[in-house]
């Protein structure tokens, strides 16, 4: 795992990129690779590398070259077939120098060309410059799990892990917030890439690769798009017996591969949910003995999953660290969490696993096993659940009783959506005649977080104007999305809006390489997710009960109280950890009217008028949704236009170890 940049001329005869340019965008990323630099540079393009040394800790370095030195690459991620990939490569005649999954991309570009990544199983974002022939390719795994962003100035492409890397190797870059990524954050809880929260930086979407030749750009196509069962055509033929055979199979393979490709100690996250607790389960039969765990805790007791957590060690056996997680630490650590995450959050979610990834550095440990993406494949979430039950209730909109079955769900809220028969009438009731189109599963949840969207500044509202973000997201939906089952669609959704640009960013990615360690997810292996796609809509939910087939799978591998007890997602305190008077000084002075008109992103009276009627409630019952999201979204976004507008990044040229200059 790493941090990667770089800057590449778009025209022949350009300046070339210089050694401090490269040096800096290194620099800014030194928590994602603190172990070694590198950079390498000719008269058109520059790489450079910061890493954290995973795999092939001798021989690894990066930038790495192919055998003549005329094609380059500068890697972040893992490939988890990298060894079955370089004994086809051998074959076909390719000499290896080092042992890293890093050349084994170089030789498949060689050999494949863009047809490669379709071979990858991996987590990656990938730069590649050949000298040769001029071209500069940029690529990212399946899903997003790593992230890669771009921006095109001045005749020159630069890329980086992270968008502070980008200003901090062109100063020159408009460091500006964009009003339609804010727009779509306060609507899907994030941006959908190729849209960034920047003017002038786009992020490369998922399953993508984008190639520029001799200074023109060539294309930026996917090469992977996630398939799902069109009516009547089964993709998977099998009994619900023969699924749950072929998942636990596939989870054991993905779990055994991300424990044995690499060079150092493999621990886990143990949330005391079914996820984590069956990758855990997995795990510990890869590693019989010192195998470690890691758990987050919480003082306030509506979120903490302690006797769960501790369920689970006890059967397993673990080495076991656990952290406590108060309303305090939230606060204390929020303005860090920002400057990760690079984006506002509507949730202080990313902060209390920001704390826990600092256990897991703090105790030797650089790569974790965790449970995401099993929601996403597997259809876990409650809003999969409610979708199925609107759907239902819209085929006779007058029942009594279909909407009682909105109650069976958020059973874990103390102010659940569902807890007053009318308000769920009237909420959940709205747009039953729409049930058809595309997105109903959604509306829901994106029209009550649009709420949000009052307290935008004149300026803002009036830079986004008549777009309609969700309109035009739903436009890019593909040729077949109408041929899938309603639930294959939602999961469609759910994946392109919030699975990297949310779970996977901040609160995976940049949580965990914030404190240098490495997250692998099992269940977002590439052989996993084909399988899940390919399943009849029954067997992920089936009536009500979530991600069924799973918990087949986990019959023998966790405790019965994880087994059978109700989904409890993870939360923290929201709202609730900024209120009290012994809330830090920083939360006040972002609020404040000078503040909110500096950064000109919201409407100082209408937030004002929030914070007074927030200041002072004692506990998160007192909070409606709508105020938790509102306090947590306009306060990181005050925070991100504080550090990454206001303030020019603070330029850090690290000790480059490795050198390479052309």
């Amino acid at each position: 795992m790493c941090g990667i940049a770089g800057i590449v001329a778009l025209a022949s005869g350009s300046k070339a990129p210089s050694r401090e340019a490269l040096a800096h965008m290194a620099g800014a990323l030194e928590h994602r690779g603190p172990d070694e630099f590198g950079i390498y540079r000719d008269a058109r393009a520059g790489l450079a590398h910061s890493r954290l040394s995973i795999i092939d800790l001798a021989s690894g370095q990066q930038p790495l070259s192919n055998q003549d030195g005329t094609l380059w690459i500068s890697f972040n991620g893992e490939i988890f077939n990298y060894v079955e990939l370089r004994e086809e490569l051998k074959g076909l005649g390719h000499v290896f120098k080092t042992a890293s999954d890093t050349e084994v991309i170089v030789h498949a570009w060689e050999a494949w060309g863009e047809a490669a990544f379709e071979r990858m199983n991996g987590q990656w974002a990938v730069a590649l410059w050949s000298s040769r022939d001029e071209t500069f390719v940029l690529a990212r795994d399946r899903v997003g799990v790593r992230p890669l962003y771009y921006a095109e100035a001045g005749g020159r492409v630069l890329f980086a892990s992270e968008v502070k890397a980008l200003f901090a190797g062109d100063p020159s870059l408009p460091r500006e917030l964009d009003p339609v990524g804010l727009d779509e954050t306060f609507t899907f809880w994030s941006v959908v890439p190729p849209q960034t929260l920047f003017k002038g930086v786009r992020e490369l979407e998922p399953g993508h690769v984008r190639v520029y030749r001799r200074g023109t750009l060539q294309h930026d196509v996917a090469f992977w798009k996630p398939a799902y069962p069109e009516a009547g055509v089964p993709m998977f033929k099998g009994s619900l017996e023969d699924a749950t055979l072929a998942l636990d199979a596939a989870l054991a393979k993905a779990t055994m591969l991300r424990m044995v490709r690499a060079d150092v100690p493999v621990g886990s996250y143990l949330s005391g949910g079914l996820d984590s607790s069956v990758v855990a389960a997995l795990a510990k039969r890869v590693k019989p003995s010192g195998f470690r765990t890691f758990s987050l805790r919480f003082a306030d007791a509506e979120y903490d999953e302690t006797p769960y957590q501790r369920a689970m060690v006890q059967r397993l056996g673990t080495e076991h660290a656990e952290i406590v997680v108060s309303r305090q630490d939230i606060a204390n650590v929020f303005p860090t969490v920002i400057r990760f995450t690079e984006r506002p959050v509507l949730r202080t979610a990313p902060a209390p696993l920001f704390l826990l990834s600092k256990l897991v550095h703090d105790n030797g440990i650089k790569v974790v096993l965790t449970g995401e993406g099993s929601d996403e494949m597997l259809a876990g979430y409650d809003l999969f659940r409610e979708a199925k039950v609107r759907r239902f209730w819209a085929k006779n909109p007058k029942s009594a009783w279909r909407p009682l079955l909105l109650q069976r769900l958020y059973p874990y809220l103390s102010r659940s959506p569902v807890s007053q028969q009318a308000l769920t009438r009237q909420f959940f009731g709205r747009g039953l005649e729409r049930a058809k189109d595309p997105g109903f599963g959604h509306e829901p949840r994106w029209s009550s977080t649009a709420a949000l969207k009052r307290l935008f500044s004149a300026e803002v509202k009036a830079a986004v104007g008549e777009l309609d973000v969700v309109k035009r997201f739903l436009s890019t939906l593909p040729p077949e999305f109408p041929r899938w089952s309603f639930l294959a669609q939602d999961q469609y959704i759910e994946v392109r809006t919030l699975l990297s640009g949310y779970l996977m960013s901040s609160q995976g990615d940049r949580m965990l390489m914030g404190n240098s360690v490495e997250g692998r997810f099992p269940f977002l292996d590439r052989e996993v997710i084909a399988l899940a796609n390919s399943l009849p809509a029954s067997y992920k939910l089936k009536l009500l009960d979530e991600k069924h087939v799973l918990k087949r799978v986990a019959k023998d591998l966790v405790t019965p109280e994880i087994l059978n007890r109700p989904k409890q997602p993870y939360r923290a305190p929201d709202a609730l950890s900024f209120v009290g008077p012994e809330r830090p000084a920083y939360v006040d002075e972002a609020m404040s009217e000078s503040a909110l008109k500096a950064s000109g992103l919201f409407d100082p009276k209408a937030v004002g008028q929030l914070w007074q009627k927030c200041l002072g409630r004692k506990d998160d019952g007192q909070f409606s949704n709508t105020d938790n999201m509102a306090v947590v979204g306009v306060l990181s976004a005050q925070l991100l236009h504080s550090q990454l507008v206001a303030s020019a990044p603070a330029k850090k040229e690290p000790p480059l170890k490795t050198v390479v200059e052309r």
